[in-house]
This record gives C-alpha cells, structure tokens and sequence, in this order.
C-alpha cells in the first residue's frame, strides 16, 4: 500500500552548508488535523490486538459523528486512542503525533 503520509524531520546539508531542519508541524486548521489523525488511526488500527480496535472504533465513531462533537466528548476520544497509540509502541507513534496536532490546531 502506497501512502503520501509523511512524518518527522526532512534533513538535507550539503558540505558547510546546511540548509536547516524542515519541521512537519500540525496542521492549523482543526479539520486538516482530524484527517490527518483519522488516517494515521486507520493505518495502525489493524496492528493491535481486537479489544483495543473496538476502542479504536468507539473513538474514531466519536470524533466523525459530526464537527459539533461536545470539547470533553473529543477530549476523551483522544485520550483513548493516544492510550491505544501509546501502548502499541513504535507503530502508535504517528498517531500519538497527530492527535498532538490536533490538541494543538484546537487550543487544547
């Protein structure tokens, strides 16, 4: 499967001349966010065991159902998947980055 999905740090130097650390930060914008969440979610959904993609589902159920999800009611489907994503290890990692993103384009 082919994805356009990248994350982490772009490195390029040349010599003397580095050209710096290029940062792939969150999106601003909470929509751009949330998809980005939701495809990192559904990548890693099949890689934990069943009891934690029913949790995984609950959440992702929660955060499509609509934009006008209730703060706490988003706060706690983060907080299940980011502890999914945690428990997981290395393959949890873009996940626990987007739903930092996310957190961030809201205020959170």
């Amino acid at each position: 499967m082919s994805s356009n999905f990248h994350i982490g740090d772009s490195v390029t130097q040349y010599g003397d001349h580095s050209t710096g650390i290029i940062k792939y930060e969150a999106p601003a914008d909470p929509a751009a966010a949330l998809q980005t969440l939701v495809a990192a979610v559904r990548l890693m959904h099949d890689q934990v065991p069943a009891e934690d993609q029913q949790v995984i589902d609950d959440a992702l159920q929660t955060i499509e159902a609509s934009p006008d999800v209730p703060r706490g009611t988003l706060r706690r489907a983060l907080s299940n998947i980011a502890g999914v994503a945690t428990m997981v290890g290395g393959v949890g990692v873009p996940v626990i980055e987007a739903v930092n993103g996310v957190r961030a384009a809201l205020g959170a």
